[in-house]
């Protein structure tokens, strides 16, 4: 949980570093605007008060020949040479120059100069310092404000993205759980909310609901066709055994229909355990012997390796099912040698073929899919009945490939708890 707060690829924290940097715009772009006008309106009132020393001290000289205390006298050469350039390109009597110098040695000095004749010229210096360690000082204001208000907003932000967090995260796990099978699952009411991340959760349970009613509508299909073959296939059986034996279209006409046999009752259990109507009826059974009779009943060449079998509470029915299956897809869709290891309460069914294709790997068994590219090699059931029997008997199935080649299914049968400890009673 921790990891996930501070995990900075959260959507909370994205959405905070976006108000953030929201703010720091904002602020960046009025603290720009602020600092400009206050830095013109101070430049304005000091060139303003500038302007009026300078006429009062050229009247006060004009009238008296001294100058006032607050300016001085000089000579153009005396003057900074941007000042004296500007005094010397004034051609109105009465007329004056400004300058700001914000260079050393006169920093922030707004100088104002009129001629007064003689190559004199009257100069007045305002010191403009202050107003710029208050134009300073108002920039630091601001960019405490700004950090004052992120301390704010950011969290706030990131308290209001949560809400959608939560509301995604929660969709996220759902729509997980309708992938591994659970169609019941449903993201819920949208409540008050009406923005896109509603519109995606009633989507998602609009397209559970229509994939659990379209997966209903299959199985009922498969299971109502399995019955209804199944009475016209009894009596194509009874037909079958009524023909001549030593008649080679009547062995074919018997091979076909053993296999449509075949075919209908996997069907039949594929329905049954579809529909969750399958219990497991327990017995105490020496795992050795059942898995070597699954094995010799499923035919071909078996390499059959007992290593401590266990004496265990199962489905003998289901177990020999599974086994069976398994070893008939690996001589079907494997190379020999097929090996059945049983050690303890876990059996292991191997061949050296090319593997297991990937989409069942990535998957599981689909039914009828074979991974075969060639057809009459089998119907694809026979995988999907050994996960339903497994399931039933509450055991593990997997399936994986060996590094060196071939298919690798393991069963692994729930082994009954450890009896208690006479001392720990």
């Amino acid at each position: 949980m921790a990891t996930r707060l501070f995990d900075p690829r959260s959507l909370r924290w994205k959405v905070a570093a976006l108000v953030a940097l929201a703010c720091c715009a904002v602020a960046a772009v009025i603290g720009v605007l602020v600092h400009r006008a206050a830095d013109r309106s101070g430049e304005r009132a000091g060139r303003d008060l500038a302007a009026a020393q300078v006429a009062a001290a050229q009247k006060e000289f004009s009238l008296t020949g001294n100058r006032p205390a607050f300016a001085d006298l000089r000579t153009a050469a005396d003057l900074p040479a941007p000042l004296a350039q500007s005094v010397a390109d004034l051609r109105t009597p009465g007329a004056y120059a400004l300058w700001y110098d914000v260079k050393a040695p006169n920093w922030y000095w707004l100088w104002a100069a009129a001629p007064v004749g003689d190559d004199r010229v009257i100069v007045v210096r305002t010191d403009m310092s202050a107003q710029v360690r208050s134009l300073q000082l108002l920039d630091r204001s601001m960019v405490k404000a700004a950090l004052a208000a992120l301390l704010v907003v950011v969290p706030v932000a990131a308290l209001v993205a949560e809400r959608m967090n939560r509301r995604l995260r929660h969709g996220s796990r759902t729509a997980r759980r309708i992938a591994d099978g659970d169609l019941d699952a449903r993201i819920g009411r949208p409540g008050r909310a009406r923005d896109e991340i509603t519109e995606i959760s009633v989507a998602v349970d609009a397209m559970a609901a229509a994939l659990q009613a379209r997966l209903a509508a299959e199985k009922r299909f498969t299971a109502d066709v399995a019955h209804e073959l199944r009475t016209p296939l009894m009596g194509l059986v009874t037909a079958a055994g009524l023909l001549p034996e030593d008649d080679e279209a009547a062995d074919l006409v018997r091979t076909q229909v053993l296999a449509l046999r075949v075919l209908v009752e996997d069907l039949l259990e594929v329905s049954r355990l579809d529909a969750g109507a399958e219990r497991a009826r327990v017995d105490e059974v020496p795992l050795g012997e059942l898995v070597a009779h699954a094995a010799e009943q499923a035919g071909g060449d078996t390499r059959l390796w007992l290593e401590a079998p266990a004496l265990v509470p199962t489905d003998p029915r289901r177990v020999e099912r599974i086994v069976t299956n398994l070893v008939a897809n690996a001589h079907r869709h494997g190379a020999p040698p097929v090996e059945v290891t049983v050690t303890g309460a876990r059996i292991t069914v191997r061949d050296h073929g090319p593997g297991f294709p990937d989409d069942l790997l990535a998957d599981g068994p689909q039914r009828f899919r074979t991974g075969a590219a060639e057809r009459g090699r089998g119907h694809g059931l026979g995988l999907t009945i050994a996960v339903g029997q497994a399931a039933v008997l509450g055991a593990a199935l997997t399936f994986t490939n060996t590094a060196d080649g071939g298919a690798l299914a393991t069963l692994a049968l729930p082994r009954p708890p450890a009896p208690a400890h006479p001392q720990d009673a």
